[in-house]
């Protein structure tokens, strides 16, 4: 099993912050595992090290971060500088870099149809993440396929509004579940 999956396993709701008002939010909360959402280049430190402050696990979600582009030395940049702890992305190339330079990489996954299903899964064989999102997070269904066809933690992602969602979501086999409603971080 690996570290990524045991922090998981006993962190299963995952805060994702979309603004500084989640930043506030998150750092008096029982969350330890964060995914940041927003933010630019000149910013996204200044985030990160407020998380890391407070002992948080911290994520960077690469395509969502302004003035950062989907390359190699992007990836680089958030292990060098910003001192994350692992990326987010839907793009393959930066999961296989982050892979080679040590760092947690978590492939975020739409599956809108059975062909994105299909092809995220072959994407999933090809760049061997850390960890996997898929989204939409209430999709039990597409949660019990992955279950079965990859060997790397599944992070169900979107649309996790609820407590039942993250119980529905945990229950078809996802290790843990990542919101921005921060009503649910300190479950």
């Amino acid at each position: 099993m690996n570290k990524l999956k045991e922090v998981l396993i006993e962190n299963p709701v995952i805060a994702a912050i979309r603004n500084d008002e989640g930043l506030k939010r998150i750092v008096s909360s029982n969350a330890n595992i964060v995914f940041i959402l927003y933010g630019d280049i000149l910013s996204v430190r200044d985030i990160c090290s407020k998380l890391k402050e407070k002992g948080k696990l911290v994520f960077v979600h690469l395509d969502l971060i302004d003035g950062i582009r989907g390359d190699q030395s992007s990836v680089r940049f958030i292990k060098e500088n910003v001192k994350a702890d692992g990326i987010i992305s839907t793009r393959s190339s930066n999961i296989k870099y982050a892979n080679q330079i040590n760092l947690f990489s978590i492939q975020r996954m739409f599956a809108i149809d059975s062909l994105s299903l299909k092809t995220g899964i072959k994407s999933i064989h090809d760049t061997n993440p850390t960890a996997v999102e898929v989204m939409p997070g209430v999709a039990s269904k597409i949660i019990n396929v992955l279950k079965k066809e990859i060997k790397v933690p599944i992070i169900a992602g979107g649309l996790i509004t609820n407590k039942k969602d993250v119980i529905e979501s945990l229950s078809a086999g996802a290790v843990a579940v990542s919101t921005t409603d921060s009503s649910l971080w300190n479950l």
